[in-house]
């Protein structure tokens, strides 16, 4: 079962004592290797990021480091400065001597005008380096949010990442390859694999992933036969994510379950969740200790925490969508995919940017039952026992809005949501069946329709589901599935010749009173609001005695500036900001 959740959402408000200080986790630098131009000018590739900067003639570039390695930001930025400055000075030099040799062999001024030798009008222009100390989201990905504030051409992106397809920008990935001693590692890797003749993967965290071709030649060497060396790809949605996989595993995926893989460094959660139903085993050789040894990744205590928290929220009412990227391609087609699932099963969704996911930030919103995150295919899986509601991953969402007759679990984990898109696109396409095997549309069965103003009692009639998380059983779970009603045997709809009604002027009731509507839309959100919340947003606090309106005490809203915070004048004032 899933871990034990509060009862009521956790405390908002920050102490007095705690205003000013930073909640983010800092990151111990102390410990971490200074590391000497030279090394920086290595793990950094600084001559080959230069190259592909001219190459592509970008003019303002963006460096985004992960927390741990600002530290060596200034040098990156000395070292790219001085590599482009000397391109463009052989550049210069390449382009003056071209000139010369066209002012000896131009006689008249009109004619070297007209060949564009005038010395001023060919400088090429400096780039212009910019550091981005702090990401809106996942360090794994691209910040295109960020580098589009400083309007960058490109984006230089260092440290591991998770590949994910950008949406607007180029990117140039330095991985910052780290060192690793081989010879630990094969003596691990024979103690783990006796038989040489076994079917195995080599594959390693992207900043070691430079020793697999060293450490697959020393190991073929050995005698090891049915080895396979994985090659860096940028396709999170392989069957190995990221990278290539053997031939024979092209035609089906069964095939690599046949394989044993070897891990070189701790992968990612949503890595291991994974990789659980492709492949036979996983061994992690760990990067972090003094003495590692090969152990054995079991992913079914994990699997199985996924499992309840997924079957907790067949039962939920509301769904939040946390949108944790802006810079994943395709990421809107997911959330509109996100969306329509959740309506067909009669839920209710709201969907929220807030930048980096935490505890609080979410907690703000307790009507939310549940979150679906739509971000990489990492960054989408959150396990964390601070959160009030569960996080769950678009793949997981299809799972836990089918009924409890028909959701069957196989084991199998999904990271990246295009692959729920192309599994979407490929099934075939049913009678309007929605998620579950509920229908898209509510249909009346008993013919319970009468006079103007009366309902169909089907809804009213449905059965309650039975929430895992309380042990009790809910009558509403599926609040946007209330019957339309009916006049005279006929839908408002047919009355109207088809077309639908307007939303204002549609009512809907229930025996315990009327829905809080939103532009002729049942709202659940609204319905919390005015039946739960203690505090209802500003002026709220300046009712009368009676509830009703305020006490004249409110000050009058007025609608503020907008645009961008840049070159504007404050008061009388002419400085401008």
């Amino acid at each position: 079962m899933a871990a034990h959740a509060p009862e009521t959402a956790p405390v908002l408000s920050t102490p007095d004592t705690h205003i000013f200080e930073d909640p983010t986790p800092a990151v111990d630098t102390s410990s971490l290797p200074r590391l000497s131009n030279e090394q920086v000018a290595l793990t950094y590739e600084i001559e080959r990021t230069v190259k592909e900067i001219k190459e592509g003639r970008w003019k303002r570039i963006a460096l985004q480091f992960p927390d741990r390695m600002l530290m060596d930001a200034p040098k990156v930025y000395e070292g790219l400065a001085k590599g482009l400055k000397s391109a463009r000075e052989r550049n210069s030099e390449g382009a003056n001597g071209a000139r010369v040799d066209a002012k000896v062999a131009a006689e008249d001024k009109d004619v070297a005008e007209k060949l564009g030798i005038d010395g001023e009008k060919n400088e090429e222009e400096e780039e212009r380096l910019f550091i981005l100390a702090d990401t809106s989201y996942g360090a794994c990905c691209v910040d295109e949010v960020a580098a589009e504030h400083v309007d960058a051409d490109v984006v230089v992106h260092y440290g591991r990442s998770c590949l994910s397809p950008p949406s607007r920008l180029p990117v140039i990935y330095v991985f910052t390859a780290r060192e690793l001693d081989l010879d630990p590692v094969i003596s691990t890797f024979k103690q783990t694999y006796p038989e040489k003749d076994k079917k195995l993967i080599l594959m390693a965290d992207i900043p070691y992933s430079h020793h697999i071709p060293t450490l697959y030649a020393r190991l073929r060497d050995d005698g090891y036969t049915n080895v396979f060396a994985t090659e860096i790809v940028h396709n999170p949605g392989s069957l190995l994510p990221n990278r290539t996989i053997p031939a024979e595993a092209k035609g089906s995926k069964d095939t690599l379950r046949d394989y044993d893989l070897f891990h070189v460094s701790d992968p990612p959660p949503s890595l291991l969740l994974t990789l659980s139903s492709r492949v036979a085993s996983t061994h992690i050789y760990p990067t972090d200790t003094p003495t590692p040894s090969a152990t054995l990744a079991s992913t079914s205590l994990a699997l199985r925490r996924r499992y309840a928290l997924l079957t907790s929220l067949s039962s939920a009412s509301v769904f939040g969508i946390l949108i944790n990227t802006l810079s994943v391609k395709n990421y809107m087609h997911i959330l509109s995919h996100v969306q329509k699932q959740i309506a067909a099963a009669g839920k209710k969704a709201y969907t929220f940017v807030v930048g980096k996911v935490n505890a609080a930030k979410v907690a703000n919103f307790s009507e939310v039952g549940g979150w679906v995150v739509i971000g990489c295919w990492e960054s989408s899986l959150i396990e964390s026992k601070e959160f009030w509601r569960p996080l769950i991953t678009p793949f997981e969402l299809g799972i836990a809005l089918q009924s409890d007759d028909s959701r069957v679990w196989t084991g199998e984990w999904e990271a990246d949501f295009q692959n729920v898109l192309d599994e979407e696109e490929s099934r075939p396409k049913g009678n309007g069946e929605g998620v579950g095997g509920d229908t898209g549309e509510d249909e009346a069965t008993n013919g319970n329709e009468g006079a103007d103003g009366e309902y169909d009692s089907e809804e009213e009639s449905a059965p309650p589901e039975f929430d895992l998380r309380t042990g009790r059983y809910v009558s509403h779970s599926r609040p946007m599935r209330t019957t339309a009603p009916k006049i005279n045997g006929q839908s408002k709809s047919q009355l109207q010749g088809g077309k639908a009604a307007p939303a204002s002027s549609a009512l809907m009731k229930r025996a315990n009173g009327d829905l809080a509507q939103i532009g002729g839309v049942v709202s659940p959100g609204a319905e919390f609001l005015r039946e739960k919340r203690t505090w209802q947003g500003l002026g709220s606090d300046y009712r009368d005695e009676e509830g009703n309106g305020t006490n004249g005490n409110a000050a009058k809203m007025e609608e503020g500036r907008s645009g961008i915070a840049r070159g504007y004048v404050v008061g009388d004032e002419e400085r401008i900001h």
